[in-house]
Parts: structure tokens; sequence; C-alpha cells
């Protein structure tokens, strides 16, 4: 089952996937992750390989090498289960591959693996998957226009993603983000996007911390009226991101976005209205401001009479 789920979501998914594989960088991609193969089955180069198989055929796998494919294939399934979309089964896969062939290629030749390494590392440093260029109804925020826009209309609830371009998570999560802004957003919900990557400022004033280790990003903070109402991953006492996967199904069902869609569309018709905050059934509850004192409410009452 865990084999065919990839696969029947491979083919589901073939148009998309055959768009992308067209993009330099995933064509660059493909033939470094079948380049042990192409050496291995081309005629001209195999028979100049060595090998260990008992009949001597050095342009088919000896038993090692299928072995090492086999572990590394029960690692990307194992790897994929976790896999929300299509780009990051295809990223998975094609990571694998790559560590794959660094494997073999050492074992073949400690010059074709040097070589091999090396066109792996350059490809990292000047290569990067290409970002989501799809539609959404999605704001982007900058460390200068962030706390205008969130605290212009209390009315309007903002669901915020905090991420940053260089990490892999975000660039998958890309086309989940835009896909809910296109079935969500509304007069009175709101999607807004922010690169903490670029504005540190706004990372430690909002607590996301930018550091790959701390599985912070992406983040998605739902603000109403310019204060937190509740947000994903949530965040230990000792800091530490509590793991959440970041499924539609998932933001839909903790931010309750059904829910939400219905009251916030109601703001375009009814501009008059209070809007209402959120329910604390809704969301989870977050600390509120302490109240006056008794004497001080008394006082104010007293003075507001003699004003009468």
């Amino acid at each position: 089952m865990a084999l065919l789920t990839p696969l029947f979501a491979f083919l589901y998914h073939l148009p998309q996937v055959y768009k992308w594989l067209l993009k330099p960088y995933y064509i660059a991609s493909l033939f470094m992750s079948i380049a042990f193969l192409l050496i291995r089955k081309t005629p001209g180069i195999c028979e100049h390989l060595s090998t260990q198989r008992e009949d001597g055929n050095s342009c088919d796998f000896d038993w090692r090498e299928v072995e090492i494919l086999m572990f590394l294939s029960a690692i990307v399934m194992m790897k994929n289960r976790r896999a929300i979309t299509i780009e990051q089964h295809v990223g998975n896969i094609i990571l694998f591959c790559k560590v794959a062939n660094v494997i073999l290629f050492f074992r073949l030749d400690i010059r074709l693996g040097l070589l091999y390494l090396t066109l792996c590392i350059v490809f990292l440093m000047t290569c990067k998957p290409p970002l989501y260029m799809g539609p959404e109804y999605i704001k982007y925020f900058s460390d200068k226009t962030i706390d205008d826009e969130l605290q212009k209309d209390n009315r309007v609830i903002w669901i915020v993603e905090f991420f940053a371009n260089w990490s892999p998570e975000c660039q998958s999560f890309a086309s989940v983000y835009a896909d809910l802004s296109l079935k969500y957003n509304c007069a009175g919900l709101k999607f807004g996007k922010v690169d903490i990557g670029r504005y540190s400022e706004v990372a430690k004033k909002y607590r996301v911390s930018t550091s790959p280790l701390s599985k912070q990003l992406p983040s998605l903070v739902l603000f109403q009226g310019g204060k937190e109402i509740m947000r994903r991953p949530q965040v230990d006492k000792k800091g530490r991101a509590v793991s959440w996967t970041f499924t539609e199904e998932n933001i839909i069902r903790e931010f309750n976005l059904n829910e939400l869609y219905q009251k916030s569309k109601k703001l375009g018709k009814t501009k008059g209205e209070k809007f209402e905050r959120p329910t604390e059934s809704v969301f989870s509850p977050v600390p509120e401001e302490e109240e006056p004192e008794a004497e001080t409410i008394t006082a104010m009452d007293t003075e507001s009479k003699k004003d009468k």
C-alpha cells in the first residue's frame, strides 16, 4: 500500500509533473538522478566498467548495486509517507537518487565518485527549484507594511504565512496555501505572506525562528486587529515547534476555515455592523488583557454622572 499510494498520486498528477519536468531545473535533476543507470547501461561505456557479477557482464547491475538501490527505495517510500504535495514526492525521489548515485559511483571508481559529488555540490549552490507562480489571492508584506495592514481594520481576519525562500518545506507548501487563498479569501478573511528570511526583524517580533533546526518554517498565524489568535505549528515553553503536518485538510480543520469563511464573507455586505470576533470554542485560548480594578471603574462612573 505504501508503494501504491505514491504511484497513484504520480499518475493522477502526471500532466502537472510533465510540465515541471520541462523546466531546466528538473531536466538537469532528472539526468543527474539517472546518471549511474545511463553509464552502466550505455554500450561502448559499460564494457570498460568493473563488476562483481559472476558472469562478468559489466553492463548489468551486480548484487551489491541492486541491494543499495532496494535499500534507498525503501527509504524513499518511508519519506514520501509524510509528503503532502506532488512536489515533495518528486523532490524526495530526486534527492535519494542522487544519494544512491554518489554511493554507487564511489564504489565503482573513486574518481567518478568525486566527479559526481562535485557536480552535485555545484548544482546545489547554483540552481534552486522554481518558485510557485500559479494563481493566488495573497498579499505580500514587508517589514514596513505588515503591522499597518494587520491593524487597519479590526473586523478583518488575516492568516499570514511566515516563510523563507530557501526552505524546501515552504516551497512545497506554496501551492497548498495558494489554493486555500483561492477558496477562502473574502472581505473579512484575507491571506498574507512575509519572507522572514529577508526581513529578520519581522521574525524576531513575531517569534518565528528562521533556523533550519527549529522546524518553524513555514508558520501560519491567524490575526485579528493586529493581535495573534492562534498559530501552527505551536511552540512549547522551551521554544521548540510541536510537530504538525501542513496538509490542506489539517489547516481547514485547525483554523476552522469553513465556519470562519461563512462569517467573514458577510463583511462586504454589512460594513456598518461590528464584525464578530472568533469564539473561544473555535480557536485556542489566548491571554486576555487585565481588566481595570473595581475602584477605577467606580471612579470613572462617578465622573461620568457628574458630567451629565
